[in-house]
């Protein structure tokens, strides 16, 4: 049935490929297993290729399972009632994730915002679908270096108002408290020593543009009454006038700070809070998106020498790129990218003799591990009386499902990495299955 009506709006069914790879789809189901939860890993590629998940009419869905299942890579979860509005509601979920993917693959996104990880596809989706399919207020959230003022500007350059002005940037970390109305709000001649001049403000500049506010979080406790007042209702007076004045502008803000966490300390307004963040987006740090690592070394090398193919990274070099901290994230990557590759010379690959020596890794040698970082998750496992048995277990559970989604779900790319047979990892993972869900080879429908 579900067929049939998917049929009258033109999405037709085809096999799936031997891994699981299908494209943007729909999965149905009658029981939530743990061999649903895979399927729907490996085929969205966690998350990355985008897979409805269908719960039929009778199907046993217990409380928590739609959203075990987005957490496995599913971009949304129905349960189907049998009404026939399936065949509208599905095709108008695929024509807007189509349209997003369309514009996450324009050279706008891919040449500034580089990376194909899961958690930064996720980010940049929602980033896309919030600046082109809605006029909202955006508070993007994430630690220095993580890339919050690109995505401030791609917000504004994919706003669809066709009459949009300036994107209007503010610093809120720069701003001197004695001048702060006048940089917000601008001041009349005369209103001050040295006003010697009319001057507009941020927001009259932002009028029928977009107003970034920068590090939104170091706002100074006076103004952010002031602000919230422009933000509600779109009016504000110059300093030494009496005349109110209207702007019209679409906010955006960034934070490297947990406004949250300001917000219950009371150095930041909910209310404020509550008016700039109708939508929140965080940029995940660079730990969290190793996968990018390497292509945003390459791309960083492009854009020092467009006219030239950037150098091959050795093995050595790679290593050390994608195992070294980088407490400034993408910021910090590139500084040290580029320090290597004003070093290298030659038409040959980069290797460690590029790497500066006072950034040489502390500890190189494989002797040296495991480490300390090593021995406290051990130590406290330990100390709860975890035997040696069920600790073994553990370590082999959580190495191989790290692997498996470092890899999206490719099974036999993990198993390389891990040093087993495909046959053996896939065996494996059955087993898991079956000691979680007994039933679960009969249960997919």
């Amino acid at each position: 049935m579900v067929r049939d009506m998917l049929g009258r709006s033109h999405i037709h069914p085809h096999l799936l490929t031997t891994d699981g790879s299908a494209g943007m789809g729909v999965l149905c189901f009658s029981t939530m297993t743990m061999e649903l939860q895979d399927q729907v890993r490996q085929m969205s590629r966690n998350g990355v290729q985008r897979v409805l998940a269908l719960a039929g009419k009778r199907a046993q869905m217990p409380d928590g399972a739609a959203w075990t299942l987005l957490r496995a890579g599913a971009s949304d979860v129905l349960a189907w009632d049998g009404s026939p509005q399936l065949a509208q509601i599905i095709p108008a979920r695929f024509e807007r994730w189509q349209a997003v993917d369309a514009i996450l693959d324009t050279p706008l996104v891919r040449n500034s915002l580089v990376g194909q990880s899961p958690v930064w596809i996720a980010a940049l989706r929602q980033i896309v679908e919030v600046a082109h399919f809605t006029d909202a207020s955006i508070l993007i959230t994430g630690e220095t270096g993580t890339g919050k003022e690109l995505v401030g500007r791609l917000t504004h350059t994919l706003d669809p108002r066709r009459d949009k002005r300036d994107l209007i940037v503010l610093d809120c970390t720069t701003i001197v408290p004695e001048l702060a109305g006048s940089e917000f709000w601008g001041h009349e001649r005369g209103a001050f020593t040295n006003a010697v001049a009319a001057r507009d403000g941020a927001f009259a500049l932002a009028d029928g543009g977009t107003l970034f506010l920068d590090e939104v979080g170091e706002l100074p406790p006076a103004l952010q009454p002031q602000l919230l007042r422009v933000v509600q209702e779109h009016t504000y007076k110059r300093v030494g006038s009496n005349t109110w004045r209207q702007s019209h502008f679409r906010l955006v803000c960034a934070t490297h700070r947990d406004l949250l966490h300001d917000v219950a300390s009371g150095q930041f307004r909910r209310d404020l809070y509550h008016r700039i963040a109708t939508w929140t987006c965080r940029l995940p740090p660079l730990r969290e998106r190793v996968d990018d690592i390497l292509p945003l070394a390459e791309h960083i090398m492009r854009q020092a020498q467009p006219d030239q193919e950037p150098p091959v990274l050795d093995p050595s070099v790679r290593a050390y790129l994608l195992t070294r901290e980088y407490p400034g994230n993408v910021r910090d990557l590139k500084q040290c990218v580029l320090r290597m590759w004003h070093r290298h010379v030659g038409p040959g690959p980069m290797t460690v003799g590029d790497i500066p020596p006072e950034e040489w890794p502390v500890n190189p040698h494989d002797d040296d591990w495991p480490d300390a970082a090593f021995e406290q998750p051990i130590r406290q496992a330990l100390a709860r009386g975890v035997g040696l048995k069920d600790l073994r277990r553990m370590v082999d559970d959580l190495a191989i499902r790290m692997t498996i989604n470092d890899e999206q779900g490719n099974l036999q790319r993990a198993a390389q990495r891990l040093g087993v047979t495909d046959r053996a990892l896939q065996i494996r993972q059955a087993n898991r299955r079956h000691a979680l869900a007994p039933d679960a080879a009969d249960s997919l429908n």
